[in-house]
């Protein structure tokens, strides 16, 4: 979620003249409880190096059922899928949704976890305590560099990876004013005044930016919990990750064409968020494992807009990775060592 440099300089101003920081640091502490409490935590937690991370486990279908890791994008939490996409998986997998380290109810690992690959050492340790093995992991957005970094380290440990949008690979456009501001000085004072009064028609206006062309769901916004989104905490955690994102995509993207595994990637042809010829025509391009398919007139939700061609991407994975061929040996120890960092 982002917020346009007019609505920024706006609310800055009002705070600017005010001059009240306690005043907006107590509206804000207020507003984020009220905000835990609409949305509280919907899954378990799981304890991790004196932290937590939150996720939802549905259970295995049958003895069989293949584990299913969803990893969301940036901004977001597990809800994402809950909504819709989960009901449509559960019935043939096991599905594990997860918050992301510092979003969601999951904890920050601090500066840590603003490269990918560290969160997937997280999730790849947390969901073990659950005996998830071999997973097919799927990441949307942002979610997408984490199942990467998972892949990287983890591939003999991964049946497939599925990737939505996924941000992958390095870009040369600058970010928004907003992640820029966050870089600034005044971004620690400007998060507490987005947490203290933004407004909800801001928030359902930037939902609408995400969704488009499609429009947000009917009730999306009231299950998604956008508002966990606008706690000081979860700004500064993910400011912190996208800003970091181009240097750990630029270090990922060499170790991109190694990989054996089944790689299925769904793009919009609309999607204005994450560039389609950036990264999914290029991961394609360089990894022989990688199948694109490109949906026309998506844009960058395609778990809500076309959910049908992610239930099937996933199934393909899962056949794909059943073949003789698509077995791949685990990177040394070493590697291992040097990609998680």
């Amino acid at each position: 979620m982002s917020l346009s440099s007019a609505a920024v300089i706006a609310v800055l101003a009002v705070a600017l003249l005010a001059g009240c920081a306690v005043f907006v640091d107590s509206k804000a502490s207020q507003r984020e409880a009220e905000w835990v409490a609409e949305t509280p935590p919907s899954g378990q937690f799981v304890e991790l190096e004196g932290r937590r991370i939150h996720l939802i486990d549905t259970g295995a279908p049958s003895p069989d059922a293949p584990d299913l890791l969803l990893i969301h994008g940036a901004n977001g939490n597990l809800r994402d899928f809950t909504f819709d996409l989960v009901a449509r998986l559960q019935s043939d997998y096991r599905v594990i949704a997860v918050d992301r380290p510092g979003l969601g109810h999951s904890d920050s690992w601090g500066a840590t976890d603003s490269d990918p690959r560290a969160q997937a050492r997280i999730l790849h340790d947390a969901v073990a305590q659950l005996g998830v093995t071999r997973p097919i992991v799927l990441g949307h957005s942002y979610g997408g560099a984490v199942a990467m970094g998972w892949a990287l380290q983890y591939e003999s440990e991964t049946t497939a990876v599925v990737l939505l949008a996924g941000a992958t690979h390095p870009w040369d456009t600058a970010l928004g004013s907003w992640y820029r501001l966050n870089n600034s000085v005044i971004g620690r004072p400007a998060r507490a005044l987005v947490a203290a009064f933004a407004p909800q028609d801001m928030v359902a206006t930037v939902l609408a930016e995400v969704f488009e062309p499609t429009p947000v769901p009917e009730g999306y916004m009231a299950h998604f919990g956008p508002n966990l989104s606008l706690r000081r905490a979860s700004q500064a955690n993910n400011t912190r990750q996208v800003n970091a994102l181009l240097a750990n995509a630029t270090e990922m993207q060499p170790a991109y064409a190694r990989l054996t595994l089944p790689i299925e990637i769904l793009h919009g042809d609309a999607d204005t968020i994450v560039g389609l010829e950036i990264h999914s025509r290029r991961m394609e391009a360089e990894v022989a494992s990688a199948r694109l398919e490109v949906l026309a007139g998506a844009g960058h939700m395609p778990q809500h807009s076309h959910p049908e061609a992610v239930v099937a991407a996933i199934a393909r994975a899962e056949t794909r990775a059943l073949a003789p061929t698509n077995t791949a040996p685990d990177l040394a120890s070493d590697e291992r060592a040097a990609l998680s960092r």
